[in-house]
């Protein structure tokens, strides 16, 4: 299998999309002629033209309206929000509108639409460009939420996500926009809401997504030597989420830890916690634990932001915590 970057898999993969169907369009800021702010769309607008990919103005709740309303006649639109930080202006048409259509309309109509949007630190861009608000969308009934951590992935949520009948939000970490991985020659969709083990283990369990999965397969290379066993779960999909196989997880190593860029409070580290601690009590040999960011927006300078950011060693002393 070649490797590809992360953002070379989710630019084949808006190809690919439109390429199968003529109803999918691109519709955002810059992302014509100038590829995109990270250049998720470089050479789309000369392969299919500007009826398809629509550089917009700059009006985030603008783009998503459009989108909504191309989505309700038929439409396939895939918008881009240049960072995630802007989606707080598309709140209404997302959680009022795409959210509610199918309920709304009695099951008659769906809103087929797809937002991509990048989240997360290691750029430095400060506390308006740099935020994981992915648990509020996790938290509308309606919306879908995935989070690739690789570029198979990336290329296989994202497909899911063009070709799902409901609208569903695509979380990519810019982070890792430029990491390489393989992509096989005929790549494949993945399943929204499953999961996958990328590393079996017997003595604990990780959860994670995005960025923390790197981090999280760190720190169980760091155990290995000590004899412990850990187990990582790439959760890609966050709503829905794959409950059965982090309780299976559990069931075997009987300590868990959950870790994700986001702000550890109200995140969705605490849904999981709160989920296992009810169906999976029994199964427990110690406390469940969290590793987030702090309750802080996140500062702009290298040294601030790299001791606000979660990493591989604060997930190695969590488990030493639970083992304890």
């Amino acid at each position: 299998m070649p490797e590809t970057r992360f953002i070379k898999a989710i630019n084949q993969a808006l190809n690919d999309a439109m390429e199968a169907d003529p109803t999918v369009f691109l519709i955002g800021e810059d992302i014509g002629a100038a590829g995109g702010s990270f250049k998720a769309t470089r050479d789309l607008l000369d392969r299919f033209g500007p009826t398809r990919v629509y550089d917009s103005p700059i009006s985030e709740a603008a783009i998503t309206g459009m989108a909504v309303g191309a989505a309700l006649t038929g439409m396939r639109p895939v918008v881009e929000i240049m960072f995630m930080d802007f989606t707080t202006l598309s709140m209404d048409m997302l959680v009022n509108q795409a959210a509610k259509a199918r309920s709304m309309f009695g099951g008659q109509g769906s809103v087929p639409m797809v937002l991509r949007t990048p989240h997360g630190g290691g750029l430095n861009a400060g506390p308006q460009h740099s935020q994981c608000l992915e648990a509020w969308f996790a938290h509308i009934p309606g919306l879908k939420v995935v989070c690739p951590s690789n570029p198979a992935d990336a290329y296989g949520l994202l497909r899911a996500a063009i070709d799902d009948p409901d609208p569903v939000i695509v979380v990519e970490n810019k982070a890792l926009y430029a990491m390489k991985g393989d992509l096989p020659d005929t790549p494949e969709q993945i399943e929204i809401g499953k999961a996958r083990i990328t590393r079996p283990g017997r003595d604990a369990t990780v959860v994670a997504y995005g960025a923390a999965v790197a981090m999280a397969e760190t720190a169980a290379a760091t155990l290995a030597p000590e004899g412990i066993e850990v187990e990582v779960i790439d959760l890609r999909s966050l709503q829905p989420w794959d409950e059965a196989t982090v309780l299976a997880s559990l069931s075997r190593t009987h300590n868990l830890v959950i870790a994700h860029e986001a702000v550890e409070a109200f995140g969705v580290g605490a849904e999981i916690a709160a989920r296992m601690a009810d169906v999976g009590f029994d199964e427990l040999d110690g406390p469940i634990l969290r590793v987030g960011a702090p309750f802080a927006p996140s500062p702009f300078g290298k040294t601030l932001e790299d001791a606000y950011r979660p990493n591989a060693d604060r997930i190695v002393a969590a488990l030493r915590r639970t083992l304890a």
